[in-house]
């Protein structure tokens, strides 16, 4: 008798056809210096188009100080690193980048990682396990990378509801002051733009005597007189334990990391699996990476850009009745509510329009909200945002989309 493998598998596609969520990637080229703008294949034809959902939030991945420390790093030390730091050794650009970053976040050290999604999975899950009896809180909305941390550390777990500090403290009553405990949160939560209230966290942990994780991927570089991000911002830095951030979004390069004090980062790195068995970064990365950090670090002018043409798309939107949902960041987030509408309004924007949008739809936001998220870089200017504008205009009106009154949604 034989075993229809390949039916379990085809079976998994097919209900993904059928609920309308089949992901299918557009084969885009970027080109050096002229983002937002690059060339996709669309029906088998190269076609300009315009990027507007791109995690390179600040367009740095295109900087000239950040290209040219890439070229002179792949020329001197040329393109891999060699294996994992534990066997082959580790590299002068990341020794350099780590300093940056623990820096950056007035941490004693910081540890670098290939991935955010991994520095999230493999710092969480050592940590909790290397604490006795540890009791993970962990905000419903938090990341795929930090629920599989949590996850892995095989500790016991109580989610909190997202941002809501009544349930958090009641958790935390509820485990009482003598038993250890860590707080796992976001700073940004990236699909609706909102933030977390991370002085009441730090004032809730210090009172049950809990450590605090914030996750800070989708605001370092962005937020805070350095670009460290919301803590910083905030005030909050020295009050939070671990701060994780990412080098792929802001920073435009590859790459997570943690920074803590030199206890924490010295135990990650030496019990941490998704850290001692993975290669580590190639100079040429770590060495861009570590250019965009110390630009980051002394110009606002791209974050300044950045939020001002943000808070133009809102309103441009808005004006227009298009149903921008509530942001308190540079996150634009615009409804649907219906996973093939979304879909399709994301390819009439590409086909006819040539703005590149990707449709959001459940499991990475809940059934009911699907929606197009935007992300405007300081880049993206001030016609631009006025043609997207229009176009979307166009499209709601095509498929009989709701709207919002230009008054509700300033709202």
């Amino acid at each position: 008798m034989s075993i229809d493998y390949a039916g379990f598998f085809s079976g998994a596609i097919d209900k993904l056809h059928e609920e309308r969520r089949y992901r299918v990637f557009l084969d885009i080229e970027r080109i050096a210096g002229a983002f937002p703008h690059a060339r996709a294949e669309i029906d088998g034809k190269t076609r300009d188009i315009v990027i507007w959902c791109s995690n390179d939030y600040l367009g740095m991945g295109q900087h000239p100080d950040v290209i040219a420390a890439a070229r002179k790093a792949v020329a001197e030390h040329g393109v891999g690193a060699g294996g994992t730091r534990n066997i082959s050794g580790t590299n002068s650009a990341i020794v350099a980048l780590e300093r940056e970053l623990a820096d950056l976040h007035g941490k004693d050290h910081a540890l670098v990682f290939t991935s955010g999604f991994i520095s999230n999975d493999a710092t969480i899950s050592t940590v909790a396990r290397l604490v006795p009896d540890c009791l993970i809180l962990s905000d419903e909305l938090n990341h795929a990378s930090m629920i599989e941390g949590v996850r892995r550390a095989g500790r016991e777990k109580a989610i909190f509801r997202h941002n809501d500090l009544a349930h958090l403290e009641e958790l935390l009553k509820k485990a009482g002051v003598e038993r250890p405990k860590l707080i796992v949160f976001e700073s940004v939560y990236s699909m609706d733009g909102d933030i977390a209230p991370i002085h009441a966290i730090c004032d809730l942990a210090e009172r049950y005597g809990a450590m605090t994780y914030i996750d800070e991927v989708h605001a370092v570089g962005m937020y805070g007189p350095r670009g460290a991000g919301v803590a910083e911002r905030e005030g909050a830095m020295e009050r939070i334990d671990i701060i994780e951030g990412t080098l792929a979004k802001a920073f435009g390069c590859l790459g997570g990391y943690v920074a803590a004090d030199g206890a924490i980062v010295d135990a990650v790195r030496s019990h941490a699996t998704g850290f001692i068995f993975t290669t580590a970064l190639p100079p040429v990365i770590a060495s861009a990476a570590c250019a965009s950090v110390r630009h980051l670090k002394k110009s606002s002018v791209e974050r300044d850009g950045q939020q001002r043409q943000a808070a133009l798309t809102k309103r441009q939107l808005a004006a227009r009745g298009i149903p921008v949902m509530v942001s308190e960041t540079h996150i634009v987030p615009v409804l649907v509510g219906d996973p093939e509408k979304a879909k399709a309004a994301s390819d009439l924007l590409l086909r006819r329009h040539g703005l590149y949008i990707q449709p959001i739809n459940f499991p990475t936001v809940p059934r009911g909200t699907e929606r197009l998220r935007i992300t405007p870089s300081p880049l993206h200017g001030d016609a631009l945002i006025e043609e997207l504008a229009d176009a979307m205009d166009q499209v709601w009106k095509e498929l009989d989309l709701p709207r919002r009154a230009a008054a509700e949604a300033a709202e």
